[in-house]
């Protein structure tokens, strides 16, 4: 399984590290502390370092209660800092955005794959995807950021996502994204209870039969925090398992914000099979 973009190919044979770069002051799990342009290219190198082969750089926070950003300001964030990027390391761009301008005017400086929580829903999103052509991940979400988690309902959890990636993956085709360059993401944590959650974790097997990369993002989050009762800084060995388990399910891409332990939970993993 790879996907292709810009020249470049990445193979999704074993799974493959994107780490999380929130240049946002309001990012639930560093509160902003990359949000500088100088800061935030020192945590590429060392992401990079540790193991990522894919950089996600997201402009607008989608913890939950969070407010929209501006068009305006979400390319002011996202467009400089990924060409920064793409002229600094050679790794793969991924953009965590749901409005059309941002993927555009983000593809031109480098961009290699388009991250929507809103699975191209917005207006333009979907035509602005089919005409760039990059590969990009579409995602389940029950609500908005901002009320997601109010009271999150399904028949089937497992069932009822599956239905939604089938369903907007067909669409997506028909407007002109190739099948190849799709990728699901059940959207952990995006409206669904810490039972959701862990439901989809442990039937994730059950999306990688249609054929689509799976992308995972559990990395610090609520779910985590709920069964460990610790605050998102000390959530990292529990990350670092859901991360494995994921793997473990079948997840191609793991989208953390701890790099180091998410690889060398994988490594000893991997000497496991092929012992």
């Amino acid at each position: 399984m790879k996907i292709y973009a810009n020249g470049k190919c990445l193979d999704l044979s074993a799974p493959q590290i994107m780490g999380i770069l929130n240049f946002t002051p309001d990012s639930f799990s560093d509160s902003g502390r990359f949000f500088r342009l100088d800061k935030a290219l020192f945590q590429t190198e060392k992401m990079l370092n540790e193991g990522a082969a894919i950089i996600d750089i997201g402009g607008e926070s989608t913890r939950p209660m969070a407010e929209e950003v501006s068009e305006q300001e979400e390319l002011q964030r996202v467009v400089p800092l990924v060409e920064a990027v793409r002229q600094r390391f050679d790794c793969w761009i991924s953009v965590d955005s749901s409005k059309a301008l941002v993927m555009r005017e983000a593809a031109k400086v480098g961009m290699d794959l388009i991250n929507d929580i809103r699975a191209l829903q917005q207006p333009n999103a979907l035509q602005a995807a089919a005409e760039l052509g990059l590969p990009v991940c579409i995602m389940h979400m029950q609500g908005q950021p901002r009320t997601m988690q109010a009271n999150p309902k399904y028949a089937d959890v497992v069932q009822d996502v599956l239905a939604f990636l089938r369903n907007r993956s067909a669409e997506c085709i028909a407007a002109g994204v190739r099948k190849e360059n799709l990728i699901w993401d059940v959207g952990f944590g995006f409206g669904k209870t810490v039972q959701h959650n862990y439901q989809l974790l442990q039937r994730l097997t059950t999306f990688c039969e249609d054929g689509y990369p799976l992308l995972v993002g559990l990395s610090r989050k609520s779910m985590i925090g709920a069964v460990l009762d610790k605050p998102v800084e000390e959530r990292l060995i529990g990350s670092a398992v859901g991360a494995l388990i994921a793997a473990q399910n079948g997840a191609r891409i793991l989208r953390v914000h701890d790099v180091a332990a998410t690889a060398d939970a994988l490594k000893v993993w991997q000497a496991t099979i092929n012992a």
